[in-house]
């Protein structure tokens, strides 16, 4: 009897053993070739006329400078004002500025973009331009291989290419 009290008391000492293994392998690659693209601005017409002791000239047909209203195709154009000095023995300043704007008829221009190599090949002529190069398409590679550790081959593509490969191996006891 005293075998059997000491079997149980050892027994209620040892309680079930649990445990817990998680083992997890992840391999990942992603490859990404950006597309051309251009972001343009048309740059508008634009007058500007200060001064002190200046007046409009006096003749018949003497403006004020100004701008034309321009048309379908065309961006307005400058009108260039005739000026006199309005008290004469004064002292005057004068600042007479003009930028011509963009043609409408280049709206619908855009970035001419290579179907083989994925390059901008012609931007658009505005005034403001920012083009970006794509991705040669083909020249970006990844391999991976996740057996005995991982192993990793990339390949660059050149410009607006983006390659990322992870490995990730994780052991959890508990």
């Amino acid at each position: 009897m005293k075998r059997f009290a000491v079997l149980i008391g050892l027994l209620s000492v040892c309680g079930p053993a649990y445990s817990e293994v998680h083992h997890r392998i992840q391999s990942s690659i992603q490859l990404t070739v950006d597309g051309a693209s251009s972001v343009a601005t048309r740059v508008p017409s634009t007058i500007s006329v200060s001064g002190s002791n200046i007046a409009v000239g006096s003749g018949n047909n003497d403006t004020f400078s100004g701008l034309t209203v321009g048309s379908a195709t065309a961006a307005p154009t400058g009108i260039m004002g005739n000026y006199n000095i309005h008290t004469a023995g004064q002292s005057f300043s004068f600042s007479n500025s003009y930028l011509q704007g963009d043609p409408i008829a280049t709206l619908n221009a855009g970035s001419t973009v290579s179907t083989t190599t994925g390059q901008v090949q012609s931007i658009p002529s505005y005034g403001q331009t920012t083009t970006f190069a794509g991705g040669t398409k083909s020249t970006l590679a990844g391999t991976l291989t996740s057996v005995g550790g991982g192993t990793t081959a990339i390949v660059g593509g050149g410009a607006g290419t983006t390659a990322i490969a992870q490995h990730v191996q994780e052991l959890t006891i508990r």
